[in-house]
Formats: C-alpha cells, sequence, structure tokens
C-alpha cells in the first residue's frame, strides 16, 4: 500500500523533520493512488482516467479560497486539458471547482502531551472548515502515533532526546494519546473515516522503523479504502 510506505519514509533510514510543511501532503496523496488500484471504486477510477477529476494544488478549491488548507483534496478539475501529470502517478493535479474528499494528516512522534489539545483543535477546525464550503464532502483523518521506547527531535541543529523524565518516552504516551483522539475525533464522528497509524521510530541513527503491527495496520487500511470506495461511488 503506497500510503503506509509513504508513510514509513518519513521515518525510515533518516531524520525526521517535524515542521516540514508538505510531508503529510505527500503521504495523503498515496490514499488517491491506493483508491485506484484497490479498484473496488470503477467509476472514481474511470474519472480519473478521463482526468475530469484530480487533486487540487494547496488542497483548496478555486472558488473555496477561504477554507483552511488540508493535505490532500480531491475534486472535479477546473480545467481538465491544464491538469499536470505526475510521473508514477495516476491522478492528476490541477486547480479543483468542488472538494468531494479531504484528508487531514498529523503525526504525534514526541512530547505528544503537550501537543494533544492543539492536534485535536487543528483537526476540528480542519474538517469544520472543510464542512462549512462542500457539507457532502467525504473527510478522512490520519493520526500517527509513535511507540518508541525512546526517541529524539530536532529543532534545526538542536536535539532533544526523551529521558523518562522531564521528557516522556513516546512508548509512555501513546496510551493516553490514542485514548483522546479516540474520544474527542473517533467516538464523536467528527470525521468520515479515521485511521490510526501505530509505529516506532527512534529518530536517532541508524533511524529504524517498524510498525507495532504491520498486518493490523494493512488490514485497517484496506478496510478504510473499501468503505471509503463506497462511499465516493455513492457520491458519483
Amino acid at each position: 500500500m503506497r500510503l503506509l510506505d509513504a508513510f514509513a519514509a518519513l521515518f525510515d533510514g533518516k531524520p525526521y523533520r517535524h515542521r516540514v510543511s508538505n510531508q503529510s501532503d505527500s503521504v495523503s496523496l498515496e490514499l488517491y493512488e491506493d483508491l485506484v488500484a484497490l479498484g473496488y471504486a470503477p467509476k472514481l477510477s474511470a474519472s480519473i482516467a478521463a482526468t475530469r477529476r484530480g487533486v487540487g494544488p494547496g488542497n483548496k478549491a478555486v472558488t473555496l479560497a477561504r477554507t483552511r488548507r488540508g493535505d490532500g483534496t480531491l475534486g472535479l478539475l477546473v480545467n481538465p486539458s491544464e491538469a499536470v501529470a505526475v510521473t508514477g502517478y495516476s491522478v492528476v493535479r490541477g486547480a479543483i471547482a468542488t472538494i468531494e474528499c479531504a484528508v487531514e494528516m498529523k503525526i504525534l512522534n514526541k512530547a505528544m502531551l503537550k501537543q494533544i489539545d492543539r492536534v485535536m483543535n487543528d483537526l476540528e477546525k480542519q474538517v469544520g472548515s472543510w464542512r462549512s464550503f462542500a457539507p457532502q464532502a467525504i473527510t478522512v483523518a490520519i493520526v500517527g502515533i509513535n511507540h518508541a521506547p525512546f526517541a529524539s527531535s530536532f529543532e534545526g541543529e538542536r536535539e532533544t532526546r526523551t529521558d523518562g523524565r522531564k521528557h516522556k518516552h513516546p512508548i509512555d504516551e501513546a496510551p493516553e494519546a490514542e485514548s483522546r483522539i479516540r474520544s474527542r475525533i473517533v467516538e464523536r464522528r467528527i470525521y468520515d473515516e479515521v485511521l490510526i497509524l501505530r509505529y516506532k521510530a527512534t529518530n536517532i541513527p541508524p533511524y529504524p522503523f517498524s510498525w507495532v503491527d504491520h498486518q493490523a495496520t494493512l488490514r485497517d487500511y484496506r478496510a478504510l479504502l473499501i468503505r471509503l470506495s463506497g462511499r465516493l461511488e455513492t457520491m458519483l
């Protein structure tokens, strides 16, 4: 699955820089490639192949400029002839007139409980923005939660490592972080779909990465894609 591979590539074998703004975009856009590859949404696939639908730059519809910027937004193309095809991708990119499916991605890699309220506020504000302009849009939240026994983070050249005291280890914060996400975002059905990615990444050389349970992650993501395919087919 391309989205899972792209998420892993943020950490595997290289330092993860949490303030790089476009990395969530690059991962989220893979969801649409996986939808096409899965083959459960033939109307969507045909529309994409005919370049009627694509993903918008800045992840906004051109007539909805006041919406918050999401991480991966699919809609009807304003001018298919001006759409840009990217090598290795089925879904073209160009200005979109509608928001039909939208993705927001957050990663809780370290110091999770210090940032959890901000993350949940951002998730709520983002979906609220989409709903106010495109109430029919299908919304997806992807939340990565680190379960590593220790981890490091970078602010410029400054590195901070967890010590289990002042700086709690990810594994110690992960259960509470997920519980809060589930209580406030999942159980309240703020998004149509929520995918929680449980992983281990220390962000320390040689920068290893692993899934907490790879098979469970594949199962959960595939199930989301199947449900999402059904929603999109009904919409189209």
